[in-house]
Formats: C-alpha cells, sequence, structure tokens
C-alpha cells in the first residue's frame, strides 16, 4: 500500500518538482511528488508530499533526509495524516483553527456576540452593550463582598481551617 509522506519547511519561492525528485531519487525509483503552490501566486506555500509505493521506502526517506538542508533550510519529513472526505491535498493541510461557518453558526449567542463585538472594534466600531457599566453581584446591605459562587464552598472550607488554627 502506498505511504505518503509530508515534506516540510520548503522555502516558500519557485520550488520545482524537478527538483525535489533529484533530492529523493537517491532513495527509491517509483515515487511521486506534489508541491503545494498557491493559487494566486503559484509560489510553493512551503510544503509539499511524496507518495511512495510502502512503509520500508517511507522509513528509509525519513531517516535519511529527514533534517537535510534544502536551499538553506532543514526540510522536515513525516508521514502524512489521511485526508479528510472530499477534500483536496491543499485544504488537508489548512490549520485545524478554521472552520466551516456552519459550526460558527451552531455556537452559543454568547460565543457569536463576543466575536461580533472583537470583529467592530477591528473595524473602527463599537458596540452599544460594551459600553454600558458591568453589575456588580456583590452589594449586600451589609457592605460586605460576597466571594464568587464558584468558590464559595472551598473559601468556607479555608475559613473553617484557619479558625480552627487559631484556637
Amino acid at each position: 500500500m502506498s505511504v505518503r509522506l509530508y515534506v516540510g519547511n520548503l522555502p516558500k519561492d519557485t520550488v520545482q518538482q524537478e527538483e525535489l525528485q533529484e533530492v529523493f531519487g537517491e532513495a527509491s525509483n517509483s515515487f511521486s511528488i506534489k508541491v503545494i503552490k498557491d493559487r494566486k501566486t503559484g509560489t510553493c506555500r512551503g510544503f509539499a508530499f511524496v507518495t511512495v509505493p510502502n512503509d520500508e521506502v517511507a522509513d528509509e526517506i525519513i531517516e535519511k533526509y529527514n533534517g537535510q538542508t534544502f536551499r538553506e533550510n532543514a526540510l522536515k519529513i513525516e508521514k502524512a495524516l489521511p485526508r479528510n472526505k472530499g477534500k483536496g491535498e491543499e485544504d488537508s493541510s489548512k490549520p485545524e483553527k478554521e472552520e466551516s461557518s456552519q459550526a460558527r453558526n451552531s455556537r452559543p449567542n454568547k460565543q457569536k456576540n463576543k466575536e461580533a463585538t472583537s470583529s467592530n472594534k477591528r473595524r473602527g466600531k463599537s458596540n452599544k452593550k460594551s459600553k454600558q457599566p458591568a453589575t456588580s453581584t456583590n452589594s449586600s446591605s451589609s457592605g460586605a463582598t460576597q466571594p464568587d459562587p464558584r468558590w464559595a464552598d472551598e473559601l468556607a472550607k479555608l475559613k473553617e481551617m484557619l479558625s480552627a488554627v487559631e484556637k
């Protein structure tokens, strides 16, 4: 079964398949190379994929060429992660942080509002809600501040331990 290898840390200018074939040609005769390029500029995005016939050849290439310099850059070679179904090679290389608009729309409103506020701030707009003063949950008739309810039990235990030590 064929194995795909990720070849990273390539220079971000024009990298040709032939150049990489010369580099990996010593290890195996049967392999294919796909240099991933930017759609607009046509320059290398900094990585490529090499498909080799089996695990033994893959391990040999990783051992031999991982860390080797190519145009003053140390190559990073490892076995590629499986592709996502329905997406091409370029899509599978995108960071996992990106998400679809469908996933963004399924979030709770509170998180959507935070994102809208931060994007408005970047555009120079302000959110009317953000100008309202924060309401305090610490008000009581005695004037003492109340602990955060998430930590109230822990605080009560600490107070008991301190009073026991003082006695």
